[in-house]
């Protein structure tokens, strides 16, 4: 037996990774049979990876506007090199001769779950924070999503997000354009599932890509499921983003109201009373007033960031552990 294996990088979608939304391709009916490795709130994941380089590269920094605030939110928002983090999805063979539902679909399943115990072994420059293996749809296949980092560099932080860097701290490292460290990696990588294969009696069938081998019809069919659920994506993001929006517009309402009384409300010049006068006596002292006010909320806010970040924290520690005794038991 002879079977393709396909490497590719995904785009990075963790909600329908873990199954928060359902796409059209998935048959609900075979999602319990799906395998969940690990699943951490990305956010989490960076205050254990950077927060130390973030204190030591703010301690050296004279001034303020220097520092970094949120690694995460600056390298989602700002950086143009790095992503936030890498989604990998592996495959063996494909749904004409793998399929989910057959006894190759099975064996599929068996080598894929060998192939993902070693990875993070094998890849300690790569943290893996989410990890998938989908039976629900046509084909057995991984979902990994990780953070790749560098360690010891002399510029910036010394610990930060890196792909290029990563892959070099775990030897691999490119030529040219075709021969990138990313290429080498991935075949390194096809190297070790090709000879878990070969333990069950499948031989790696190496004709590329599996993409270069789809039919006109299944390329175009593939490219719509793709679209659809990015939009299915977008909208959930949507929808959570509106009802916290809701909630949001609603308490400043009325937090206003109850911070705003009349001392607040521009009164009317007084007959023939000179604009310079009006604006030193009236406008300018309920501007001063307003800006405490501002000040105050954005305290506020700040300490309520703060306290999410670690309420995050410790639902992702007291999880790990319920995971642990649950284990135990």
């Amino acid at each position: 037996m002879q079977r393709t294996i396909s490497i590719m990088t995904g785009k990075g979608s963790v909600n329908h990774n873990d199954r928060k939304f359902i796409a059209q391709n998935v048959d609900k009916e075979r999602t319990g049979n799906n395998i969940v490795y690990c699943n951490e709130n990305i956010r989490s994941v960076y205050h254990k990876l950077f927060d130390d380089a973030v204190d030591r590269y703010n301690a050296k920094q004279t001034r303020k506007d220097r520092e970094i605030k949120n690694y995460y939110k600056k390298i989602s928002q700002e950086s143009k090199q790095e992503k936030p983090f890498t989604e990998i999805i592996i495959q063996i063979g494909d749904k004409d001769n793998m399929g989910a539902e057959t006894e190759n679909g099975q064996l599929a399943k068996k080598i894929l779950d060998e192939y993902i115990q070693g990875f993070q072994d094998r890849n300690p420059n790569l943290y893996v924070f989410s990890a998938h293996l989908h039976m629900d749809e046509a084909t057995p296949h991984l979902h990994i999503d990780f953070v790749p980092f560098t360690t010891g560099s002399k510029r910036g932080l010394d610990t930060r997000v890196s792909m290029k860097g990563a892959l070099k701290q775990q030897g691999f490292n490119g030529t040219g354009r075709s021969d990138t460290e990313l290429n080498q990696w991935r075949d390194s990588e096809k190297e070790v599932l090709s000879k878990i294969m070969l333990e069950h009696s499948i031989k790696w069938e190496q004709k590329g890509t599996h993409e270069k081998h789809k039919s006109v019809s299944e390329f175009k069919r593939d490219k719509l499921i793709e679209e659809v659920e990015n939009l299915q994506e977008k909208k959930f993001d949507i929808e959570q983003k509106i009802s916290v929006y809701k909630g949001a517009e609603e308490y400043a309402t009325k937090t206003a109201e109850k911070m705003i009384s009349d001392d607040y409300k521009i009164p009317e010049p007084t007959h023939l009373m000179p604009a310079k006068a009006y604006k030193n006596k009236v406008v300018e002292p309920l501007i001063k007033k307003l800006i405490n006010i501002i000040k105050t909320l954005a305290r506020k806010y700040y300490v309520a960031e703060k306290q999410a970040e670690q309420a995050t924290m410790k639902m992702t520690e007291l999880y790990q552990e319920k995971e642990r005794l649950k284990s135990a038991n």
